[in-house]
Formats: structure tokens, sequence, C-alpha cells
């Protein structure tokens, strides 16, 4: 897969992806990811990418030209882009099914709001996704940006080493995950529920399912009433 991402800040998004999961399968060459500074997409000569919002108000807006021009010459030098990803906070909520057809994906190209916003015609004109990552306001799209890279990426086969860590993962099978213990068996008095140590693989998974159940029921019951409906 192929991701471009547009900021006007790249190092914050280069720094993140020179570790971790997604910095070894961009090593490996199963992302091909590309950070690009939108102030290379300027034609005047003191690269400005905002201006004052028409009728007025606080703040700045990105303009229109730099972004669209960002996306022609990716389409030119990368290929036809599959989806434009607008990052703002009153779009889509970021979801594992949406993660999860992002990852189906050939290639993304994701634009990094800033300042008080992006002007509108990006959204109705470029963008073929506008999507938030929660309900609250970030400096910029550039975190945001990350978070979707990183959620898309290991959905990616080869990307996580242990593919069936992704297929269970929380969310994924629409429940949040259940209770994990590592060694040693017994830490300051608290031991380990005495059924994973047991050996007996069917009780194990039917504690686990248990766990993951009681878990979703408690913090998070809107998800078992997703699965209801």
């Amino acid at each position: 897969m192929k991701i471009d991402v547009v900021t006007i800040f790249p190092k914050m998004v280069e720094a993140p992806l020179a570790e971790g999961i997604v910095a070894r399968a961009i090593a490996r060459g199963i992302v091909d990811v590309r950070v690009h500074d939108l102030r290379d997409f300027t034609a005047d000569r003191h690269r400005v990418v905002d201006d004052m919002p028409f009728g007025g108000g606080p703040g700045m807006v990105l303009k229109p030209e730099p972004l669209f021009v960002a996306v022609d010459r990716i389409g030119e030098q990368r290929g036809t882009p599959s989806a434009v990803i607008l990052t703002s906070p009153d779009g889509e909520r970021l979801t594992h099914a949406v993660a999860e057809r992002l990852s189906n994906l050939e290639h993304l190209v994701i634009l990094c709001g800033r300042y008080e916003g992006v002007d509108e015609r990006v959204r109705e004109h470029l963008a073929t996704d506008v999507i938030s990552i929660g309900d609250y306001v970030l400096s910029g799209g550039e975190l945001p940006a990350l978070v979707i890279l990183d959620a898309v990426a290991r959905l990616i086969p080869g990307v996580v080493g242990d593919q069936s860590s992704v297929t269970g993962d929380t969310f994924a099978s629409g429940l949040l995950d259940f209770p994990q213990y590592t060694r040693p068996a017994e830490f300051r008095g608290h031991v380990v529920p005495p059924v994973l140590l047991s050996g007996h693989h069917k009780e194990i998974e039917k504690w686990r399912r248990e766990q993951a159940l009681e878990r979703t029921r408690t913090h998070r019951p809107d998800l078992l009433q997703k699965e209801r409906e």
C-alpha cells in the first residue's frame, strides 16, 4: 500500500514513523509512506498556505490551491489515489470497520488540517473521506493522520508478525479484549487466574470469552447493542 501524508509540519509525522511496527513495514517494503510539505506546492515566494476567512472571524484557514496541487502532483508521481482523506473533528469517526475498509485500498492520501480549518472546497471537491479520531479538537491533523495510518497499516498482511493477534484485537471481534497475564504467576500477593495455568485450552478459551463479554458489558455496553442490531 502507498500512503502519502500532506502537512505543514512534516517532521511531526516523520519522527514517529521511524520507530515501531510501521517503521519495520516501511523498511520491508510492505507499506510505502511518503510525507510531503504542503508549502512545497505553493506558487508564491513566501510559500503561503493560509489566509483570513471570508466573512471575518478569528484565526486563519488553509487555502485550497496548495492542497489541490499537492494531490495532483502526488497523482502524477505515484498514481491516482484510491482515497483522499481530510482529517477533521467533524468527520466520520474512525472505527475498526473504517480502518479495515481503508486497508483494502491501494493508495491513500491524508491531508492534515490546521488553524481554524480548511477551505470548504477541499472537503467538497477533493476529499473522498473526512475522518475524525474523536470528539475533541487538536492543534492540527498530524496526530490524527498518524493514528489513521497506524490503524490501517497494521491490518495489512505482513505488517504485524502474528496475524492472529490482529484478528483477535479489541474491536476486531466486536468485543473488548480479555485480560492478559504473564510471568510471574504470583506478584505481590496477586495471582494469575488458575484456569490460565491449567493447560486446558477449551476452558481457557471459554474463560477468555466470558471475560471479554463481561469487560465489554461493563465498559462499552454500546458495542453489545451494535451486535444485537
